[in-house]
């Protein structure tokens, strides 16, 4: 198993579709990598040498921003969203959709379960309406 930018990739795969593991790295950013390094897409990874290994850990950490540093310039922005009070950190903040999306349906992985409001529970029973006592007086006998 080969391990790239701190990440164990599968022996068995080739390596464009091995690398899409890395956080950060799709499509457009391996055929970029891979020309880069000079290693053709379909070798599979067991197949890789040292000296390839070496020319793709040296690729990826010159050009691209993965894993752990990705990870942690993300959560930075999104901090100052939240603390410069803009839309995004508004949003951010309520956990809410940040691009726009409808919330009056839908968005339920942001907003998690839905939660009813108002309803009975199914053991209780309301109390029975209690009758309006008159305003008249009593009469006397």
């Amino acid at each position: 198993m080969a391990r790239v930018a701190g990440v164990d990739l599968a022996a068995h795969k080739r390596v464009d579709a091995a690398l899409i593991r890395i956080y950060g790295i799709g499509p457009n950013n391996v055929r970029v990598i891979l020309k880069n390094a000079q290693i053709p897409g379909e070798t599979r990874v067991k197949n890789l040498n040292e000296a390839q290994l070496a020319a793709l850990n040296a690729v990826i950490a010159k050009d691209f921003r993965v894993e752990g540093e990705l990870r942690r310039d993300i959560e930075a922005d999104i901090r100052r969203y939240i603390e410069i009070g803009c839309y995004h950190g508004q949003r951010h903040r309520r956990n809410l959709p940040v691009r726009g999306q409808r919330t009056r349906t839908n968005a339920r992985t942001r907003r998690g379960s839905r939660r009813t409001v108002g309803a009975v529970k199914p053991g209780i029973k309301e109390a029975p309406a209690q009758p309006a006592a008159s305003k008249q007086p009593a009469k006397k006998p």
